[in-house]
Parts: structure tokens; sequence; C-alpha cells
């Protein structure tokens, strides 16, 4: 049974947001599609970087706790994550919005990026040593750049809140995949390659990790409603 721990955490993370899709009030079933389409192209970046780090030890797996099935040197239930965590967090920002009026947290947006952007870049140069607090500040810089500057996205400081409330389930996800309540962690980490800080069991890199990760499947998740909804307008106007 052990060795189900993994696919397990992936299941009981997804299974409620998955079923709740299909509710009249939510019917996220209808944005599958753009769904699908914006972790796949998420994921591909996230899983070389996965890849690569893990070839180079930066970070590996305890494969008592997989089920044995290897994709690119990573137990499948790791590229899995890169679809099954995106679809739980995709879907919170969905209802949240859906239900509550919190446009008025653009006004934050600022703040946010730049605060941001000054830690960041602070923590890099203080620590371009360690490969994982490097690479992880390095990429959050240039996504919330292309965001707010290029993209000028008006929902980060939304999705800034409601990754905060994410956070109440990146604990005991994060948490287990890292140690808390195993014998020893699913995911191991060289304490050469990251500030060593943890929040409970957690590197403090995964969860600007998983903001960045999150931010990036939400830029792309809304740019394919958009072009879903264009479509639809178009079909009936014709």
């Amino acid at each position: 049974m052990i060795q189900y721990t993994y696919a397990l955490i992936l299941f009981f993370t997804v299974i409620i947001c998955f079923i709740a899709s299909f509710d009249k009030r939510i019917l996220f079933n209808k944005h599958f599609g753009s769904f699908i389409k914006a972790s796949t192209i998420v994921a591909i970046p996230f899983i070389a970087w996965d890849v690569w780090f893990t070839a180079n030890g930066v970070w590996w797996f305890n494969t008592n706790y997989t089920i044995g099935i290897n994709i690119g040197g990573l137990p499948l239930e790791e590229c899995l994550f890169f679809i099954f965590i995106p679809f739980s967090c995709v879907f919170t920002y969905f209802c949240i919005d859906k239900f509550f009026k919190l446009d008025w947290l653009s006004g934050f947006n600022n703040l946010i990026t730049f605060v941001t952007i000054i830690i960041c870049s602070v923590v890099a140069l203080l620590h371009y040593d360690k490969i994982y607090t490097l690479v992880t500040a390095v990429i959050t810089i240039i996504t919330l750049i292309y965001l707010h500057f290029i993209a000028r996205v008006d929902w980060i400081g939304k999705a800034s809140l409601i990754f905060t409330i994410l956070m109440l389930g990146f604990f005991p996800v994060n948490g287990v995949l890292t140690g808390t309540g195993l014998e020893s962690p699913i995911v191991n980490y060289n304490p050469k390659d990251f500030l060593g800080i943890r929040m409970l069991t957690i590197p403090i890199e995964d969860a600007v990790y998983g903001y960045t990760q999150f931010l990036l499947n939400l830029y792309f998740f809304k740019l394919f409603q958009a072009k879903k909804s264009i479509k639809n307008e178009n079909i009936n106007e014709g």
C-alpha cells in the first residue's frame, strides 16, 4: 500500500474539485478544454525543469512511495502533479471569482508585483550559488514582468489572495510530499541547492514555485477561455 502514497495524495487533492466541476452552479466542466491546453503548455517547461533538477541531484524521489512507472527519470505521479494540482488551483480560483466580487484587488497589482520582484531579485543576487533558489526567483521575476508589464493582466492581486487561501491545501499536500507524517520524505532536497528555510517540512522555494506555476496556468486558462468566447460569438453571429 505504501507505494500508492504519492498517487493517493494526487487523487484526494483533485477528486472533490473534479466532482464539484459538474455542479450546475459552477459548470467548470465546460472549461476542461481550456484548462487541459493551459496546463499542458505550463507543464512542459516545468517538467523539463524537474527532469534536469532530478538528473543533477537537486532533488530526488523516494520510490518506496511511488507505483514504479518513470517518465524521463520522474515518477509518473510527479508528471501528473503538473495537471492535478493546477486543476484544483484553477478550479478554486474559478469558483471564488464566480461567487465573490474581488475586482477591487486589482488596486494591489502594482504593490504585489514590485514587492515580489524586489524580494526575488535580492534573494537571487545573494544566493546565486543555490540553484533551486536562483531558478525559482528568476522564473518568478520573469513571469511577473510579463504578466504585469507586457500582458497587462488585471488579476494579479486577486490571484495572489486566492493563492494565499490555497495555502490551506498546500501545507498538507506538500507537507506529506516533504515528509510530514511519513518515515521519510517522498521528495528529498540537496541542502546545498536551496535556502534551507522550511515551513514545517516544506522548503520556502516550493511556495514561490507553486505561486508562479499558478499564475502561469491561470494566464493561459484565461487566454483560451477568451478565445473560446470569441469563437462562440462568431458562430452565433454567423
